[in-house]
């Protein structure tokens, strides 16, 4: 019965997780400069703010938050400033680029929490994905679908963003696809920083 209903918020949820985003260019820096390992729990991260967006919309809260343009916008603005602080940090993070700085160094001082923290926030905060939820919770999803089936989307949403920007770690943390990127460096950290940053405005433009 709800077979159809699920294959639409597949489709519309690959197209929206390959899509480049503030979770594509946090995770694509994390996993090339900390290696697999950081990409991996970024993208769990990035995994599990999925959840919280099913929360708010199962609760109902999105729907306040589009009737409530003060709050949205609010909400905007503080997912703005922080994917514009990331953009920020990775330029200034360039000018302090050791050279020869090897691969494997890098990776030793992975920090699951504070990668998990970063691709969560980066997420959660996004006011796309939550026009994205809202969209889906409110025009797919029917109104008498049980809550329980509802969780059961949630959980597949979430597992599914988190295999995409996993694979994507696993390719972009190859040793040799880092050490190709990571030979430009300065350049690689400032282009990252300027998508980052490019995309906070695009939000707050935008949105």
């Amino acid at each position: 019965m709800y077979w159809t209903e699920f294959l639409t918020i597949a489709i519309a949820h690959l197209f929206a997780v390959a899509s480049p985003g503030p979770d594509f260019a946090v995770v694509t820096r994390q996993c090339v400069t900390g290696g697999t390992k950081a990409g991996l729990w970024t993208s769990f991260g990035v995994g599990t703010g999925i959840l919280l967006h099913v929360a708010y919309c199962i609760l109902g809260v999105a729907v306040i938050l589009s009737q409530s343009p003060a709050l949205f916008n609010t909400m905007k603005y503080v997912a703005s400033a922080y994917i514009f602080y990331l953009g920020v940090q990775s330029i200034r993070g360039s000018m302090r680029i050791e050279p020869q700085i090897s691969t494997a160094a890098i990776e030793v001082n992975v920090q699951p929490r504070k990668a998990f923290v970063l691709g969560f926030l980066t997420n959660g905060l996004n006011p796309k994905a939550t026009l994205f939820f809202l969209a889906l919770f409110t025009v797919v999803i029917s109104s008498s679908t049980p809550i329980i089936i509802q969780m059961m989307y949630g959980i597949y949403l979430a597992i599914a963003t988190f295999a995409w920007f996993a694979m994507l770690s696993k390719i972009f943390g190859r040793r040799s696809v880092r050490d190709w990127l990571l030979s430009a460096g300065v350049w690689f950290e400032r282009a990252m920083g300027a998508i980052l940053i490019l995309l906070a405005l695009q939000i707050t433009l935008n949105t």
